[in-house]
């Protein structure tokens, strides 16, 4: 465990692709800025960042008006820049969102308006034979298609943002958990596993851990955050070509989740999933009055997590010719969601402010896409508090 500087300006809490980016736009603004990034693990990307299926959402789901909505929009723009200008592979494969059912129809036209009113790049409804001309293998009533939607690997632009940040100046410490904050004196000192950081201000980027560390600086005990355990299914090699680019259903509005979906990745694998299973949080009572509101939900997934075959004859409503035999495990990963007490599911972004410290409290997807876009957020707040 190395020893992280004793003294800085600003410390940043965590480095999933959140904590890097607002690092980096700290740094851009203040060459001269003394910052470290504090690492619970011994690597960057390990959380969140580093389990996702690489999408480069285009903005199609959130509220207009919402924080998602326009940060998500921006922040693709600005993600395709950035790895464009470094090198980075990137690809815009395009997404169609398939109706399979009259009932969907409605779900459509409203991410459609949504789609629209967000400013989401070339957003157009297609039918059945535009379907098949652009998923050979998908099938649907009708379809939302955006040719904006990518993939890109977002550890790949983890360690881009990591890069730039230390030719800046800047350190990340790994092995530094941070475990307390006590501000005094026109500082904040921060306690962590490798002593004790002090800094003008703090920026928490904790993902999992967000809620922890914000109340233990002061902040609202609400949202908490509750884990949701996802895995995916992997294409077996020779069965890849089944989906050129990603294929996923009309969401539940009711749930902040997207439903069993296939991409092809970065690295031309295929993959389905994820599942969205409640990996803890039991004894906060907003998990069970969610588990309570939604259990016909809550047992579907159980029996996706269960049943590889149930999992793939979801999928198969999109594109009939799946099969459980088409598939082997894929990687798996936690998601940090934030939920009130009375069960539901926060479903934008949120930001709180204590004493010195700003906190991410709730990055769900599509955080990695927006990224960049929330660091310039966050990087304004900081500018009004140094001054």
């Amino acid at each position: 465990m190395r020893e992280s500087r004793r003294e800085s300006e600003v410390a940043v809490v965590g480095a999933g692709i959140v904590g890097l980016a607002v690092a980096r736009e700290l740094l851009r603004r203040d060459p001269g800025l003394g910052l470290v990034v504090l690492e619970r693990a011994p690597e960057i990307a390990s959380g969140q960042t580093g389990q996702t299926s690489g999408v480069i959402h285009a903005g199609i789901y959130y509220e207009p008006g919402s924080l998602k909505a326009r940060l998500c929009v921006e922040g693709a723009r600005e993600l395709y820049a950035f790895c464009e200008e470094r090198g980075i592979e990137v690809r815009r494969d395009g997404k169609l969102i398939v109706a399979t059912s009259e009932e969907e129809l409605p779900r459509l036209d409203e991410l459609e308006r949504r789609g629209r009113a967000n400013g989401v790049p070339d957003l157009r409804r297609i039918g059945p034979d535009q379907i098949a001309e652009i998923e050979p293998n998908a099938r649907g009533l009708a379809a939302l298609h955006s040719p904006n939607t990518g993939v890109v690997d977002f550890v790949a632009v983890a360690r881009a943002l990591a890069a730039e940040i230390r030719e800046a100046g800047g350190e990340i410490a790994f092995g530094s958990a941070v475990e307390r904050f006590s501000p005094a004196d026109g500082s904040i000192f921060l306690g962590h596993q490798g002593g004790e950081t002090r800094v003008r201000f703090a920026v928490c980027c904790a993902g999992r851990h967000s809620d922890r560390l914000a109340i233990a600086a002061g902040a609202p005990r609400e949202p908490r955050i509750v884990p949701f355990r996802g895995a995916y299914l992997r294409l077996r090699p020779e069965r890849r070509e089944l989906v050129r680019a990603s294929v996923y259903p009309v969401p539940d509005p009711e749930l902040p989740f997207l439903g069993p979906h296939l991409t092809r990745t970065i690295a031309r694998e295929g993959l389905l999933g994820p599942s969205a299973l409640m990996a803890g949080g039991y004894a906060y009572p907003g998990s069970w009055r969610l588990a309570i509101r939604h259990r016909r939900a809550a047992l579907r997934e159980l029996r996706h997590a269960l049943s590889r075959r149930a999992f793939v004859r979801e999928a198969a409503r999109l594109v009939p010719g799946l099969a459980a035999s088409d598939f082997e495990p894929g990687p798996s990963g936690v998601r940090a969601q934030a939920m009130r007490r009375d069960g539901a599911l926060v479903d934008d972004f949120v930001v709180h402010r204590t004493e010195r410290a700003l906190h991410v409290r709730n990055a769900p997807s599509p955080a990695a896409t927006s990224s960049l876009a929330i660091a310039r957020l966050i990087a304004d707040q900081v500018d009004q508090e140094l001054g």
